[in-house]
């Protein structure tokens, strides 16, 4: 950890801001969101399809607004849209500790979703612009950063959720609301190369449509931000395949809440830990692309303990049921960290290449409503892989297709590589034969 301090101070004070910023808005957001569908279940008494339809706002409100959020990034600066989500996240946090109407808990619940729209572009974008030709361990370091909010978030929300959840609330709105203060007074202004601003006197400024017709004609962009669906989904299975493996063979009590509990501390330790030495290790002996290829190969490869679990006898009960439902599942969490720490620098620094250093904060927007719709999509069929192998016995399918995407995505990533698409625009690259 000191070293992961001391890589820290290397950089300008803004830097150093953006990664502070992310661990405490990760520590205020996962404080409360673990524990608002209980709340909205419990001592508010709705019905689970309200609940549903509250969290899918925020969710919605978020994914579908990234564009916009980046959008408005590149036009107005960063640091508006960074302080605007702030702003506007302390509002929605507040609300939902102080309502119990369902037109307001959804209100509140879209205000949240928002506010990371709108921060999250600009705050990649700032760090990318600042960070400057370290951006790959720029990036490195803001992963550690934002798995320890992750990781601390939960455990700061048990303890103030079990005085009353209405004080979780406010307690994390005056997280953002000093957050914003903080923003206000030390962060500096900034805006990326092609924000909008007229390039000669006498240019029109570019329509933001123009600027999106352009994005949808980057093709290599467009490729990339499709073959990288799958990395979102297969980690995403932290929060849902996993758990619901652990739950289904370790069952509903200690025991399983223990082994569910295994499953985000691997995940969020290891990143801590060892982030920086895997992202240090791999741009050493690799090229962007073929750390990609890289990672998301160790992403499919973490569904193969599920699958060799598989035809494993279920033991009765005792020692050797609770090590089946939590060994496979901790591993895949391991092998899912490890594959994210490989593949997420690089990929942020592909982002920022393959927009030409121009617009980053609307390609990120962009990037990530698309990794979104994508989330969606896999996360039903993931479930829909559950349910159909569960009532055909056939408990092996869900880790048959997981890891079968990872390869599919993997394949996809390297026939990129390989023909030079994943190259900045402009630099020849031509094919090549690429050793993984």
């Amino acid at each position: 950890m000191k070293g992961t301090i001391a890589q820290v101070r290397l950089y300008d004070r803004s830097v150093q801001l953006l990664m502070v910023n992310q661990f405490t808005i990760n520590l205020g957001f996962y404080m409360l969101m673990p524990y608002l569908a209980a709340h909205l279940a419990g001592p508010l008494g709705l019905a689970g399809w309200t609940i549903g339809l509250i969290l899918g706002v925020r969710n919605f409100s978020q994914q579908g607004m990234f564009l916009i959020g980046g959008t408005l990034a590149d036009r107005f600066g960063y640091k508006p849209m960074i302080i605007a989500g702030l702003v506007l996240r302390t509002a929605g946090f507040a609300t939902l500790g102080l309502v119990d109407s369902v037109p307001a808990l959804i209100g509140a619940s879209a205000a949240t979703g928002l506010a990371g729209a709108l921060f999250n572009p600009a705050t990649r974008a700032y760090l990318a612009v600042d960070a400057g030709e370290r951006r790959v361990e720029a990036f490195a370091l803001f992963n550690v950063f934002y798995q320890a909010g992750i990781l601390l978030g939960p455990l700061v929300g048990m303890v103030l959720t079990g005085v009353d959840f209405r004080v979780t609330c406010l307690v994390a709105a005056g997280i953002f609301a000093v957050l914003s203060l903080v923003q206000i007074r030390l962060l500096p202004a900034r805006r990326g190369d092609g924000a909008g601003a007229p390039k000669e006197a006498g240019d029109a400024r570019e329509g933001v449509l123009a600027q999106w017709r352009g994005i949808l004609a980057n093709r290599p962009f467009l490729l990339f931000s499709l073959a990288m669906i799958g990395s979102y989904v297969m980690t995403f299975q932290v929060y849902l395949a996993l758990p619901l493996e652990v739950r289904r063979l370790g069952g509903e009590g200690s025991g399983g809440t223990a082994a569910v509990a295994v499953l985000f501390a691997v995940s969020g330790l290891s990143t801590i830990l060892f982030q920086t030495r895997v992202t240090a290790w791999c741009k050493v002996r690799m090229e962007p692309g073929r750390a990609l290829v890289w990672g998301l190969l160790t992403m499919a490869a973490a569904f193969l303990p599920l699958l060799a679990a598989t035809a494993v006898p279920v033991p009765g009960g005792g020692v050797g049921l609770w090590l089946l439902a939590s060994v496979p599942p901790g591993l895949a969490a391991l092998l899912l960290a490890v594959g994210t720490m490989i593949a997420y620098p690089f990929e942020m620094d592909t982002i920022v290449r393959l927009a030409g250093d121009r617009l980053v904060a609307t390609h990120y927007g962009f990037y990530n409503t698309i990794c979104g719709v994508g989330i969606a999509l896999g996360n039903l069929l993931t479930g829909a892989a559950l349910d159909a192998a569960r009532a055909a016995g056939v408990s092996a399918l869900p880790w048959l297709a997981l890891s079968a995407l990872g390869l599919g995505c993997a394949g996809a990533l390297y026939w990129l590589h390989r023909t030079g698409r994943l190259a900045a625009p402009g630099v020849a690259a031509a094919p090549r034969g690429v050793t993984v």
